[in-house]
């Protein structure tokens, strides 16, 4: 993703604001761009948040619990490893409330290191928490990556974690910053746990705008579906226009019955004062 961003990214910048967290894919590289800014990360969800939260404060135990999982979990055959991280999705979605809180982040961070491409998804029959079906599992000698879990521990010590409604970050915005945001794209079929209707697209590019008037560069990632929708609430905005291929996810079938990768169309809305 980042790569194609190019020149589009800004050069320097003193704080960071990013209201949709996710992965944190460009929170990483303004980190490593700008290591002394200030970061200020949310996201509407709180388990994703909940390990931050864990990696920054709590990282030994943390680690520990990852360590007893994987303990249990890389001796076992694919037929037993897929039992164990089904059974442990159940202990997470109706019986989280034994762990602490810790505890609970490291569960959900195994889960999603085990998971179908590392997605998140929910369903009723994990109460509406995390229900992404198993992934491959086939991890040779390890699940995570201990030195990227202490990197992130050293970048989190500089950073304002926040849960809840993007807009709440928009009083942390100051002249000068870098603000990114990276919502539920377009005709997602993923659930984040919030109907992410054209209505809260709306007050996502009211977000930008606003960002950008207070002097703030002001990124916004999106999907082009063809209905002319950004190009109507662009204003003064520049976009810029990138063909993907989406590798995960629902993939459609061809003429021959093989599913294929789905070709997309993505959106840079760049902020102007």
């Amino acid at each position: 993703m980042l790569k194609r961003y190019g020149d589009i990214l800004p050069e320097s910048f003193g704080g960071y604001v990013e209201p949709f967290l996710g992965a944190g894919a460009m929170f990483v590289w303004a980190y490593k761009k700008n290591p002394d800014a200030t970061f200020v990360l949310n996201d509407y969800n709180e388990s994703i948040m909940a390990i931050y939260e864990a990696v920054k404060s709590d990282v030994r135990p943390f680690m520990e619990r990852m360590d007893e999982l994987s303990a249990k979990y890389l001796p076992l055959e694919k037929g037993d490893r897929k039992a164990f991280y089904y059974a442990l999705r159940e202990e997470h979605a109706f019986h989280y409330e034994k762990w602490s809180r810790t505890e609970e982040a490291a569960s959900l961070y195994f889960l999603m290191k085990t998971g179908f491409n590392g997605i998140w998804q929910t369903n009723k029959n994990t109460d509406g928490r995390f229900g992404t079906p198993s992934g491959l599992l086939n991890q040779k000698d390890k699940v995570y990556d201990k030195a990227n879990v202490l990197e992130w521990h050293a970048a989190l010590q500089n950073c304002t974690l926040m849960t809840g409604d993007f807009a709440q970050t928009l009083d942390k915005v100051e002249s000068g910053a870098y603000v990114f945001l990276d919502p539920p794209y377009r005709g997602s079929f993923t659930q984040y746990g919030v109907d992410f209707d054209d209505a809260m697209q709306n007050r996502v590019v009211d977000y930008l705008n606003k960002s950008a008037s207070k002097g703030a560069y002001t990124l916004m990632s999106n999907r082009d579906v063809g209905d002319g929708f950004f190009e109507e609430r662009k204003g003064n905005n520049e976009l810029v226009y990138f063909d993907v291929v989406y590798t995960a996810g629902r993939r459609k079938k061809n003429k021959e019955g093989k599913h294929e990768a789905k070709k997309a169309c993505e959106i840079l809305m760049i902020g102007k004062k």
